[in-house]
């Protein structure tokens, strides 16, 4: 398995077919909560769902177009992250995630995201890594602030997810932004 260290509890590893069992049992237990924020969360009814998510971002990643992995805390699939895109011609990428409920608070995302954005710049040559979020997400925006991300905007009417139109706040930082 492909995985790239953060520390000794946390590791990003390319999405593979084993972990879709991992991903049904936590939507499973947590599709009330996941469902405020993924417009999927509410048909991803069995292994089925994730293998073909998984397939598809394994095709990306080969394209060089996207990267996914599942976000591993203490030998435990939690969550995921990803470059939904990698663009070489804006030189930007995309940064997306989602984790488990009870394993929010412990500073995962922010320290996934915060690899991701010296990974995107350093070993993509990247200039520009972005986050889209829920307006109302108040924990995905704080990953964002706590990154020293710039509020670039809110659109508004971006996602419908499962009926409600929201709206989404998009972050920035550029490789300039770190020195």
């Amino acid at each position: 398995m492909f995985t790239l260290n953060i520390g000794p509890d946390l590791q990003l590893a390319i999405v593979q077919p084993s972990f879709a069992s991992c991903y049904l049992e936590i939507v499973t237990a947590e599709r009330a909560y996941l469902s405020k924020w993924l417009p999927w969360a509410a048909e991803a009814n069995d292994e089925a769902f994730f293998l073909d998510f998984i397939r598809k971002s394994l095709l990306g990643y080969a394209e060089g177009k996207s990267m996914t992995c599942g976000i591993i805390y203490q030998d435990t699939v939690v969550g995921n992250i990803s470059f939904n895109s990698i663009d070489q011609e804006l030189k930007k990428v995309e940064v997306g995630y989602w984790l488990s409920e009870k394993y929010q608070g412990l500073g995962i995302v922010t320290k996934a995201v915060s690899f991701l954005i010296e990974y995107a710049f350093s070993e993509l040559n990247m200039k520009k890594v972005e986050i889209r979020a829920a307006v109302d997400n108040t924990a995905s925006r704080r990953v964002c602030e706590r990154l020293n991300m710039t509020l670039e905007g809110i659109i508004s009417n971006f996602e419908n997810v499962n009926g409600e139109i929201i709206a989404h706040a998009i972050y920035g930082i550029h490789r300039t932004d770190l020195r």
